[in-house]
């Protein structure tokens, strides 16, 4: 690929340095296209689904059934915001940088890498939170004892690390088929749990604080702190343009891939939320729970052999989520590595796959060094609900920063290409920007757990901000998001047609 030379698409006055690259470099960092609108869906909904199977439960603990359903429905609004503003932005700039991007040709190269890192954090610690909710499954049905639990994790991470490594057409055929798998398991609890459903005696279990309402156990205080596990039924679904570069027409087909998993996601978040929460044990025993659905299959079928083969089946669910979600790491660390944010190395793709192995390893080795840490010294708290937390305020931060993203394009490049525009505009960026802060500061507020956990995340944001500061700024290189951002730059001053690059046409 070629070096666009800085001209007078360098970012004056933003302290970074531009380097150019020896013969080959591009050659040994390429993907290979392979998806289309089915393969898209499934990416998407495949990477939350196992907040179906695990997760959301903790904010029954949090804010009871009611907080919790306020707490799902106030984020609903949030990704629908979010997934309507990604479907404008990915085609638009169709690279496998996705949020960092979009933050690149909006607010420059600080704005793209402190985007980057927020996306990062969250994408290698997802698949340890669900990878800790594989092994509460594996242990609970084979019955091991809780020392085992980092001998599961480091088990599922060796399996699909491995899988991603392979190859991106048996990634996606996998993540297709187990995806369908994980839906079809939770449409069997759907159905088998309406005939035991009753709200009344089941839903309203958590205790409520005094002078509050066993449908408000914990006041709006309880909706506050329940925000994280909603987020759980949705995150990651904005991981989709990470795979723009593995897509034959992203111009068409990414759209379509976001909004239909989001539609999926919908309906499956508030079928889980009542049915479980609706039918024995009940609220207040799943909010301790590390395995809520099978806790769910065992009141709908008994706790026999069969129910236990239905389980493991359900495995599916977390799997699916973890398998996709490594995809979505090893494409975001291929992303920031390539054009420099992080270093080079990490970037290097499989001479004959195609698949970014060292980014793959290297989050692996992250995610896991994370968990075995905190199972180690907080035994205090759920390791899954602590690692959850950290992801959400990755998250969060990240929304926030995709949507100033979102409203800066619209103003500042007006004229760019956009095979496909949100119905809901700005006004669905800002409020979608705005809950997500909100959910940030609200929970700082309300939950003191959540305070400790914060101090974790920031940590891992200020060695990542230091890094740049002192080394990455000084080795970017012209990767496609840099060109693109760069020439967007000069297209803008001289009001120059804008190329994009990274499009199907000019693969």
């Amino acid at each position: 690929m070629p070096q666009d030379p800085p001209g007078e698409g360098q970012p004056k006055g933003s302290g970074v340095e531009y380097q150019d690259v020896e013969a080959g470099y591009f050659e040994a960092r390429q993907l290979r296209r392979h998806a289309r609108v089915g393969s898209l869906w499934a990416l998407g909904v495949g990477a939350v689904i196992s907040g179906d199977f695990f997760g959301w439960n903790f904010g029954l603990a949090a804010g009871g059934f009611g907080g919790l359903l306020i707490a799902t429905v106030i984020i609903t609004v949030m990704y629908a915001g979010l997934c309507f503003s990604i479907a404008e932005m990915s085609p638009a700039l169709p690279h496998t940088g996705g949020a960092y991007s979009f933050a690149r040709s909006a607010m420059g190269p600080w704005g793209a890498y402190v985007t980057g890192l927020a996306e990062n954090m969250e994408y290698v610690l997802t698949p340890a939170v669900i990878v800790v909710g594989i092994g509460g499954y594996l242990g609970a049905i084979f019955e091991t004892p809780d020392a085992w639990a980092p001998a599961w994790w480091a088990a599922a991470y060796l399996v699909f690390v491995g899988l991603n490594v392979v190859g991106v057409e048996v990634t996606f055929r996998f993540t297709v088929v187990i995806t369908l798998l994980a839906l079809a398991i939770l449409a069997v609890f759907y159905v088998a749990a309406i005939p035991h459903l009753d709200l009344a005696r089941w839903a309203y279990t958590v205790e409520p604080d005094a002078g509050e309402s066993a449908f408000l156990p914990h006041g709006w205080r309880g909706v506050l702190a329940a925000l994280p596990f909603a987020i759980w039924f949705y995150l990651a679904i904005e991981q989709l343009p990470l795979a723009a570069e593995e897509s034959h027409d992203p111009r068409v087909d990414m759209p379509r891939g976001i909004l239909l998993g989001l539609l999926t996601l919908v309906v499956c978040a508030f079928l889980t939320l009542v049915l479980s929460a609706g039918i024995a044990p009940g609220a207040a025993a799943l909010g301790a729970s590390d395995e809520p659905l099978f806790d769910g299959l065992r009141t709908v079928f008994g706790a026999g052999l069969g129910t236990r083969l239905l389980a493991l089946v359900a495995v599916a669910g977390l799997v699916a989520s973890f398998h996709t979600i490594i995809f979505a790491y090893g494409r975001q660390i291929f992303s920031l590595s390539r054009a420099g944010y992080f270093p080079h190395f990490l970037s290097r793709t499989h001479t004959r796959r195609n698949t970014p192995h060292v980014a793959l390893l290297a989050g692996a080795a992250l995610g896991y060094a994370v968990a075995c840490t905190i199972h180690v010294l907080g035994a205090d708290h759920p390791v899954g609900a602590v690692l959850l937390n950290m992801a959400v305020f990755g998250a969060v931060i990240s929304y926030v920063l995709q949507m100033a993203s979102f409203i800066l394009l619209r103003r500042r490049l007006p004229d760019i290409d956009r095979p496909y525009r949100s119905p809901l505009g700005i006004a669905g960026a800002v409020v979608a920007g705005l809950i997500a802060a909100l959910t940030g500061v609200a929970l700082f507020v309300s939950d003191p757990i959540y305070q400790k956990v914060v101090i974790g995340a920031a940590v891992w944001y200020a060695l990542g901000l230091i890094y740049f500061g002192v080394i990455g700024r000084h080795q970017l290189v012209y990767a496609p998001e840099e060109a693109f951002a760069l020439a967007a730059r000069r297209a803008q001053a001289t009001r120059d047609p804008i190329v994009q690059s990274g499009s199907p046409e000019g693969s």
